[in-house]
């Protein structure tokens, strides 16, 4: 194995990150502490440059937005970047009944990691990108990166329940995050932020 140091930069696409926990029964990893999890899975001539984090807010409902505040603000306080996009709420008419009801979609995520996936290439930030999530239509920007891009290589890191054999296929190494991985990489239950307030792991979450 060669010494040569490999830039690494990891992009996490934190719905579908979230959602393959919550359908694979493992809702209490949802403290998950992303840099440990990801720093005891580099080999040793790997140098993290930085974490990107996806998400949209949560407007729809105040239980959960102040629940994902509060882990938002603890990945902050682990050095990880935020990069939002959109929750935009969509109205559903039932035909039969009449009634009316909000559900709300995520937007922007695939863009906005696809964007930074390639910028960063562009860029050389990185010799190496570690994707976690499942998306097929991430599928492009991978190919894009090894196609014009030959030295870097785009691993992916699937979500419980996310692989997806079109993602694998295009990336050049690919692994599933199992139980034990996310379950022995969780964030203490109090985070301390630099101005001493206390973020405390969400009682639903346990």
């Amino acid at each position: 194995m060669s010494d040569k140091i490999n830039r690494t930069i990891v992009y996490v696409d934190g719905f579908n990150l979230y959602f393959g926990m919550m359908e694979s029964g493992f809702s209490n990893c949802r403290w998950l502490d992303i840099r440990k999890m990801i720093e005891t899975s580099l080999s040793a001539n790997q140098q993290l440059i930085c974490i990107k984090y996806f998400t949209s807010r949560v407007t729809n409902n105040p239980a959960k937005q102040k629940r994902q505040n509060t882990y938002l603000e603890a990945l902050e306080v682990s050095g990880i970047n935020i990069i939002y996009g959109l929750y935009k709420a969509k109205v559903i008419d039932c035909m039969n009944c009449g009634h009316s009801w909000q559900i709300a979609n995520e937007k922007m995520t695939d863009v906005n990691i696809a964007t930074h996936l390639i910028t960063d290439a562009f860029t050389d930030k990185y010799d190496t990108a570690i994707l976690i999530s499942g998306d097929s239509d991430l599928v492009p920007p991978i190919k894009a990166v090894h196609q014009y891009f030959n030295q870097k290589n785009v691993s992916v890191f699937f979500p419980p329940e996310r692989h997806n054999n079109t993602v694998a296929n295009a990336a050049k190494g690919s692994m599933i995050l199992g139980r034990k991985k996310l379950s022995s990489n969780q964030f203490a239950d109090e985070v301390t932020k630099e101005d001493g307030y206390i973020l405390r792991r969400p009682k639903e979450w346990d």
